[in-house]
C-alpha cells in the first residue's frame, strides 16, 4: 500500500469534516464550468466583446483543464498529494479573484486559463483522497456521495450564477469562490493526512508538450476563426498548421517513444476506441447546448438572468436522476441498450429545441432541457462500463485520463464550433431577409403608424427594422445550431455497433473503472 494510504480506513480522524472540505473543493471546480454561462451576456457588455469572443471565457477554462489533467498523477507522486492539493486550491482561489477583477477580455481569458490549470487536479485528487480515508467496506457509499456532490455543480451553477449576477454583479460568480476556498484550504491543511512524496519515474513531457501544442493551436483557430475570417487570415492558417503539426508529432511520438503517457495499446481495444468517439460527441453536446441556452433565454426571450438560471436547473436534475437509475440497471441490462435509450432521449430533446421560439413557455423549456439531462445521464453511466470492460487493468490509468481529455476537448470544440456557426448563420440569414425590406415593399407603403415607425428612410425606422431582422435571423441561426448538434450524435450512435456486450453478471462493472483509485495514482 502506498504511503499516502497508510492513514486510510477507519482510523482517519475527523473524516466527516475532511469529506466536507473535499466536497467543497470538488464543487468549486464543477461550479466554475457552468456558473459563468448565464453571466456571459453581461460580461460581453462590460468587456466590449462579441458573442463568439465571450465564449473564450468558457473554452479557455475547459481546454486548460483538459491539458493539465494528464500530469496530475505524476505531480501527486512527485510532490505529495496533500501539497499538490493545497497548492492547486490556493491557485484556483487566487485566479478566481483575478477573473472577477478582470477589466478586459484578454485579462479574463488569461486568468481563466490559469484557473483551469489549477482546477484540473481538484476533482481527481479529491476522489482519490476519498478512496483512501474510507475503508473498503464503505468506499461504494463514499463514491456515491462524492458522485452526487459532483452532480450538484451543473445543477447549482446556472442558478447560483443567475442569482449573483441579478442581485450583485457578474464578477461575483468568481468572487463567491473566496470564502469556500479559504474554508477548504484551512480544512485540508489541518485534517488531510500527510505523507512524504514518493519516488517516481520520468513523466512524458515531450508527448505532453506536443499534445498541448496541438490542442492549443486548434482551440485558438476555432475561437478566433470567425473574427479573422478563417483561412483568409494568416493567423488562423498558422494555428491550424501548428495544430496539425502537434497532432502529427504526438502520434509519431506515441507510436515510437518509450513510456509515453498515452500508450498506443489503449487504441487497440475496440470498446475503448468506440467509447472515445462517443465521449467526444457527447462532450460537444454537453457544454455547447448549455452555452447556447443562456444567451438565447436572456437576449431573445428577455428572461431576467435569475429566471434564466432557474430554467436551466432541470438539466442537472435530469442528469442526476438518470445516473441513479442507470447505475442500478447497468448490472442487470445490456449497457448498449441503456446507451441507445439515452441517445434516443437526447435526440428527442434536441429535436424539441429546433422548434423553439422566444415565445415558448418556461415550462416547456424546462421540460426539454430536463429530458436532455436525463438522456445524457443514461449515456454516461453505461459508457463508463463499456469503455473499461475489455481494457487491460494496467491501461486503466491512461484510459481514464484519455477519456477525460476527450470529453473536455469535445466540450471546448463544441462551444467554439456552435458559436462560430451561430455568428455566421446570423449574418447570412440577416442578409437574406434584409433584401426584402426596401422602401418599395407593399407593407411599408400602407400608411399609418406601422409604416411610419418602420420607415427604412428614417434613422429610427432603419434601426428598428434592423433589430427585428436580426432577432429573426438569430432564431433561425439557433435552429441551425441545434440541427448540427442533433447530427453530431449520429457517429456516436453508430459506435454502439462496434462495442462488445459486457457480461451482465460481471461483478467489477458495478463501479466504473474510471473511478478506481489507481486511475489517479
Amino acid at each position: 500500500m502506498p504511503p499516502e494510504q497508510s492513514a486510510a480506513g477507519e482510523d482517519t480522524p475527523n473524516r466527516a469534516l475532511l469529506t466536507i472540505c473535499l466536497m467543497i473543493a470538488t464543487l468549486m471546480q464543477a461550479l466554475d464550468t457552468t456558473i459563468a454561462n448565464v453571466a456571459l451576456p453581461y460580461m460581453q457588455g462590460t468587456l466590449s466583446a462579441s458573442y463568439d469572443q465571450i465564449t473564450w471565457v468558457l473554452t479557455s477554462y475547459v481546454v486548460m483543464a483538459a491539458i493539465m489533467t494528464a500530469p496530475v498523477g505524476w505531480l501527486s507522486a512527485r510532490f505529495g498529494r496533500k501539497n499538490l492539493f493545497i497548492a492547486c486550491l490556493v491557485g484556483f482561489t487566487i485566479t478566481s479573484m483575478l477573473c472577477g477583477l478582470a477589466g478586459s477580455l484578454n485579462q479574463i481569458v488569461i486568468y481563466r486559463l490559469l484557473q483551469g490549470a489549477f482546477g484540473a487536479a481538484l476533482v481527481p485528487l479529491s476522489q482519490s483522497t476519498m478512496m483512501d480515508i474510507y475503508p473498503a467496506s464503505q468506499r461504494g457509499t463514499a463514491m456515491s456521495v462524492w458522485g452526487m456532490g459532483v452532480m450538484l455543480g451543473p445543477i447549482l451553477g446556472p442558478t447560483l450564477g443567475g442569482y449573483l449576477t441579478s442581485n450583485f454583479d457578474w464578477r461575483y460568480v468568481f468572487f463567491v469562490n473566496l470564502p469556500f476556498g479559504i474554508a477548504a484550504i484551512s480544512g485540508l491543511a489541518l485534517l488531510m493526512p500527510k505523507a512524504k512524496p514518493r519516488g517516481t519515474g520520468k513523466f512524458d513531457w515531450t508527448g505532453f508538450a506536443v499534445l498541448s501544442l496541438a490542442l492549443s493551436g486548434l482551440q485558438i483557430a476555432l475561437d478566433r476563426g470567425q473574427e479573422l475570417d478563417w483561412l483568409s487570415s494568416p493567423t488562423i492558417i498558422a494555428c491550424f498548421t501548428l495544430a496539425a503539426l502537434g497532432f502529427y508529432l504526438f502520434t509519431v511520438h506515441m507510436l515510437t517513444g518509450r513510456n509515453t503517457f498515452i500508450p498506443p495499446a489503449v487504441f487497440e481495444d475496440r470498446n475503448f476506441l468506440a467509447a472515445l468517439i462517443t465521449m467526444g460527441s457527447v462532450g460537444m453536446v454537453l457544454l455547447a447546448s448549455s452555452a447556447l441556452l443562456a444567451p438565447y433565454l436572456e437576449n431573445l426571450g428577455n428572461y431576467p438572468v435569475a429566471t434564466a438560471g432557474l430554467v436551466m436547473a432541470p438539466r442537472g436534475v435530469g442528469t442526476m436522476a438518470a445516473m441513479l437509475i442507470a447505475g442500478r440497471l447497468v448490472n442487470r441490462t445490456d449497457a448498449r441498450l441503456l446507451m441507445l435509450f439515452g441517445y434516443i432521449v437526447l435526440g428527442v430533446s434536441i429535436y424539441m429545441q429546433i422548434g423553439w421560439t422566444p415565445d415558448v413557455p418556461e415550462s416547456y423549456i424546462a421540460l426539454t432541457i430536463g429530458i436532455q439531462g436525463f438522456g445524457l445521464g443514461f449515456v454516461f453511466v453505461p459508457l463508463q462500463v463499456i469503455a473499461f470492460y475489455t481494457l487491460p487493468a494496467e491501461l486503466r490509468t491512461q484510459g481514464a485520463s484519455l477519456l477525460s481529455l476527450v470529453r473536455n476537448v469535445g466540450s471546448a470544440v463544441g462551444i467554439s464550433v456552435t458559436s462560430a456557426l451561430l455568428s455566421h448563420a446570423t449574418q447570412y440569414v440577416h442578409a437574406n431577409l434584409a433584401q426584402f425590406i426596401t422602401p418599395f415593399s407593399r407593407r411599408l407603403q400602407t400608411g399609418g403608424m406601422v409604416s411610419h415607425l418602420l420607415n427604412p428612410a428614417t434613422p429610427s425606422g432603419a434601426a428598428l427594422l434592423d433589430s427585428m431582422i436580426n432577432t429573426q435571423a438569430q432564431i433561425i441561426a439557433y435552429m441551425d445550431d441545434y440541427k448540427f448538434m442533433l447530427f453530431s450524435t449520429i457517429p456516436a450512435m453508430a459506435c454502439l455497433l462496434l462495442m462488445r456486450r459486457p457480461e451482465i453478471s460481471r461483478p467489477e462493472i458495478s463501479r466504473p473503472a474510471a473511478l478506481d483509485h489507481a486511475a489517479f495514482e
